[in-house]
């Protein structure tokens, strides 16, 4: 057993060691979502010291039938230590509707002062979120002093994909409203392989349109995009690939399933030191053509306008977010 201040010791030594590398877990970001079954006591331990934007806590896939409800507990026993994490970092991967454990789950894990996310499997319509809020509406304690409860809905099959613009527009009745608020689109590329009999290959060519449908669907609602799970967990030049695809895609994130993958994540959902560069010359030659009474300006042969002002911006916003340095331009 690890000792709750030796966790933190090596959390704090991993921060330390990949500050430079824009890899370390940021308040603000939430570019890797890493999995942990709940039905392992040392897994959950061990969470404490990875260096991931988010830990998913699994009581779905990663347990079995008959340790459901042990694991139930056991989560249920970890998270009530609120030193361990940040609410910030924490969601959890309940069961779906169609299990004898989903309804217990979801009553368990909202009263839960140290959780703030929760990613609903199998979300094939928007309905599905309702019936959720009004669980957490009823389950949340001082709901009018704690922050909404953020939904992550996992698009798993086709009906949701053709469903995907209707459930990210979902909002919450007047009733619930301050119980919960849907944050992202996650999307579960083995379940949707599964239902669409689609066979993944390392190309990727046979899940673009859906995994753009679902940037589209996200993005259009003010919501996350979180991408697929690189399954190939041991090859980093796979996983890197699968990121750098993912977002200039428009994901903002990416879920994990092994620590190992964590880094490689978070340092590729971040703006390169180029694309900084660039976002930098942009924001200060844009902000002397203002002075100057220009709407519009040349940089390195393109020209430069609102829509590329809006991109920078946004990177520079990203990079200080992940701890990255902003050169200066003069």
């Amino acid at each position: 057993m690890f000792s709750i201040q030796a966790l933190r010791n090596v959390s704090k030594a991993t921060s330390a060691r990949y500050l430079s590398t824009g890899a370390t877990a940021s308040a603000s970001l939430r570019r890797s979502y890493l999995y942990v079954p709940s039905s392992s006591s040392r897994m959950l331990e061990k969470s404490f010291t990875v260096n991931s934007d988010m830990i998913i806590y699994d009581l779905e896939d990663s347990v079995s039938p008959k340790d459901k409800i042990t694991a139930r507990n056991r989560l249920q026993s970890f998270l009530n230590d609120e030193t361990l994490l940040s609410p910030s970092r924490i969601a959890v991967r309940i069961n779906d509707r169609t299990t004898p454990f989903f309804g217990e789950d979801l009553a368990a894990i909202v009263r839960l002062p140290a959780v703030r996310s929760i990613v609903l499997p199998k979300v094939h319509s928007a309905e599905y979120l309702t019936h959720v809020a009004s669980i957490i509406s009823e389950n949340r304690p001082t709901l009018s002093q704690s922050p909404p409860i953020r939904l992550v809905a996992s698009i798993e099959s086709a009906e949701a994909v053709m469903s995907a613009s209707t459930i990210a527009a979902w909002k919450p009745s007047v009733e619930s409203a301050q119980g919960s608020v849907l944050g992202a689109l996650l999307f579960a590329a083995e379940d949707y392989c599964a239902d669409t009999s689609i066979v993944r290959t390392r190309s990727r060519q046979e899940l673009l349109y859906t995994r753009s449908h679902i940037v589209n669907a996200a993005r259009a609602n003010k919501l996350e995009a979180i991408d697929m799970v690189c399954v190939n967990y041991k090859d980093q030049d796979y996983l890197k690939e699968e990121c750098q695809e993912g977002r200039r895609m428009g994901f903002t994130g990416k879920q994990a399933i092994h620590p190992s993958q964590v880094d490689t994540i978070q340092a590729t959902f971040v703006p390169t030191a180029s694309e900084i560069l660039r976002a930098a010359k942009i924001v200060h030659n844009m902000q002397i053509a203002h002075d100057s009474q220009k709407g519009a300006i040349g940089l390195e042969g393109e020209m430069i306008d609102a829509p590329m002002i809006k991109q920078a911006e946004k990177v520079i916003q990203i990079a200080k977010a992940a701890g990255l340095d902003i050169p200066s331009v003069v």
